[in-house]
């Protein structure tokens, strides 16, 4: 769990800033996201398979090549 504790002479502000930093790097928003709601396992397959096509993609794109994009559908 992300804690930051107020510093002597700190503004709020900071402090928040701070907090909003250490919780983006601790991934805190991705975890809760993943288990707000239950993915079958077949679900979660397909859910990674599309992310993974969609990385190829864009990596696709950045490097200039114009491969197909292959699907077992």
């Amino acid at each position: 769990m992300a804690e930051v504790r107020l510093q002597e002479g700190e503004s709020l502000e900071n402090a928040l800033r701070r907090f909003k930093r250490k919780v983006q790097t601790e991934d805190i928003i991705k975890e809760v996201k993943r288990h707000s709601y239950y993915l079958k396992p077949g679900e979660k397959r397909r859910v990674k398979q599309a992310l993974a096509r969609k990385r190829a993609r864009k990596k696709n794109r950045k490097e200039g090549s114009f491969a197909k994009d292959v699907r077992r559908d």
